[in-house]
């Protein structure tokens, strides 16, 4: 019985296409997407022996050249393709000229705020010191110094009420005594050449007259001395209630420099707490920058190594399309039985097969006579 064969086939042109796929298809996915040179680190691996598919050695130096130079190819048509696609790989805008103003002030006013602390700091030692020295200016108000000491000369202490009299004062005593004296003598004499006049001088009565006058001159001067004195305390007191002010004053003032540095102490937290926020927002804003960038450059990396596969799979999308569109062609081919004679000779060569593997049997592929069967 003859046996019809019908086999359903594209056109020609699209078989042809669709061999020209496969092969491109092989070239393609056959290496990695490289976007860097390795042909340098790749080194001798082993691989199956193409005489002897049933052994496996070491590729031979011209192996791994030709190894190498299929992956420096490769690389060089990355590096083409990414320079052919520079006009559409994705970009990044640069940061505008006030972003760069922006971070530029961020990074200069790190710490900005700390010459100011600083030299209210020293401002405040400055009042400190200065306190400390108009306190000791201030002494306890009680003239301690001993008879001797004061006719020895010896300074009151400080903030006594001595301390405040004028210095000036004994001198003023001295001058007035010196011009009351000259004044009574004046008197003196005037009395007397009275009582040379009268005649009387000498006479006891003159001589009481003479005594009258001195000891009323003696009042007098004591009066005048004593009022000297008064005014001159009244001075010191005065000089030692505004020394007692002034105290007052400088206590107020060191409350109002304590408070001062408290104020100063509880601002340094806040102003380092706001900075720290301020280079983290400036932070937040270079790192998304230069995030950016870095996805852009990966992007287009992967479009310049990818984009043979993208071709390849549009081109097997137009290859789908055709051989799902055009119309097929369709061969019939008729097998013929086969004659008595050469069902005859079949028969005798299987037969003198079987007897030869009998005869020698080392010298049989037991498959070859398998295969020998089946035919039969």
């Amino acid at each position: 019985m003859a046996i019809q064969e019908q086999r359903t086939l594209p056109a020609p042109f699209i078989e042809d296409i669709g061999k020209d796929f496969a092969k491109s298809l092989i070239g393609v996915t056959g290496l990695p997407a490289l976007s860097r040179d390795i042909s340098e680190s790749l080194t001798k691996r082993t691989i199956q022996d193409p005489a002897d598919p049933s052994k496996f050695r070491l590729e031979t130096d011209d192996e791994l050249a030709n190894r190498q130079q299929i992956a420096k190819e490769r690389f060089q048509t990355f590096q083409q393709t990414q320079e052919a696609q520079k006009g559409f790989a994705p970009t990044v805008a640069d940061q505008d000229q006030l972003q760069l103003d922006a971070a530029r002030l961020a990074g200069e006013g790190v710490d900005s705020f700390r010459p100011f602390i600083k030299d209210a700091q020293t401002q405040f030692g400055k009042a400190i010191t200065g306190l400390e020295g108009a306190e000791g200016l201030l002494g306890a108000g009680v003239d301690t110094r001993t008879a001797q000491e004061i006719a020895s000369g010896v300074a009151p202490p400080a903030g006594s009420i001595a301390e405040f009299t004028s210095p000036y004062q004994q001198q003023v005593i001295d001058a007035t005594i010196a011009d009351f004296e000259r004044l009574r003598g004046q008197q003196e004499e005037a009395i007397k050449d009275q009582q040379t006049a009268l005649g009387v001088l000498g006479a006891e009565r003159a001589g009481v007259q003479l005594g009258q006058f001195q000891a009323d001159q003696d009042r007098a001067l004591g009066s005048l001395l004593a009022g000297i004195r008064q005014q001159g305390f009244q001075d010191a007191v005065a000089r030692r209630q505004q020394d007692i002010a002034n105290r007052q004053g400088l206590a107020q003032s060191r409350l109002g420099l304590g408070t001062f540095q408290t104020g100063l102490a509880s601002q340094v937290p806040g102003l380092e707490q706001a900075q720290i926020a301020q280079l983290g927002r400036v932070g937040a804003v270079q790192q998304a920058q230069a995030q950016a960038e870095a996805d852009v450059g990966r992007e287009a990396a992967r479009m310049a190594a990818f984009e043979p596969q993208e071709r390849l799979g549009f081109y097997g999308q137009g290859v789908t399309g055709l051989m799902g569109g055009y119309p097929v062609r369709s061969t019939t081919t008729n097998i013929p039985n086969p004659t008595p004679l050469q069902t005859a000779l079949g028969v005798g060569s299987t037969l003198a097969g079987i007897y030869g593997a009998v005869k020698n049997p080392g010298t049989i592929d037991p498959s070859r006579l398998l295969k020998l069967g089946t035919n039969v």
